[in-house]
């Protein structure tokens, strides 16, 4: 049995695709070829125009990539995982971007109070929240962990309520971080609405 031209385009595109999509279970790849074959075949448009409103195997295969470690995230709810995930949606998107940008930077910052929170008894006099001059009105307020001596017209704000403060705030920062690229994640995932098995 010979093939038409229209069905060796189709096989030669998913095989591309099916290619790309190395990672994913198995189970998963045979669905999406099984699905997105189905819907190339319900297209009336014809065979050139379903895989032109597809996109390329390699920008399809990113998006399913993206996508598998985006719901892998929310299931796992890992600081790590979900960092890897948003780093693979910023590479698709601007909106990924910022989502990995702001994520970066909401943990930064809660790890940065675990940290001054946690060394403050052992730097008891460098570690905190620090303010110091810059100028006639002007301020600069500074985490401290401790390893470096401050400055002498500089001063602590929290004493040492930068424990309970540091790590209340840096969990909390930690928390609402996950609970937001979570959420924007989900959101992607719901508009993107990838054809599945």
């Amino acid at each position: 049995m010979t093939m038409s031209p229209d069905s060796k385009k189709v096989e030669a595109y998913l095989a591309r695709l099916r290619q790309r999509l190395r990672g994913l279970n198995d189970e998963n790849v045979r669905e999406i070829i099984d699905e997105l074959r189905s819907h190339i075949a319900d297209k009336a448009e014809g065979v050139d125009a379903a895989l032109a409103g597809l996109g390329s195997p390699e920008e399809l295969a990113s998006q399913y990539m993206a996508d598998d470690l985006l719901a892998r995230a929310e299931v796992s709810r890992s600081p790590v995982r979900i960092v890897q995930s948003l780093f693979r949606w910023a590479s698709l998107s601007v909106a990924g971007s910022l989502v990995f940008l702001s994520s970066i930077l909401g943990y930064f910052l809660g790890i940065a109070f675990i940290l001054v929170a946690a060394l403050k008894p052992f730097h008891p006099q460098t570690a905190g929240l620090w303010i110091f001059p810059n100028g006639p009105g002007d301020h600069e307020i500074s985490l401290r962990l401790g390893f470096v001596s401050s400055p002498a017209d500089g001063r602590e704000l929290l004493g040492w309520w930068i424990v309970p403060i540091g790590f209340a705030v840096g969990f909390w920062l930690i928390f609402l971080t996950t609970r937001s690229a979570l959420w924007f994640a989900r959101r992607y995932r719901k508009s993107r609405a990838l054809p599945r098995g």
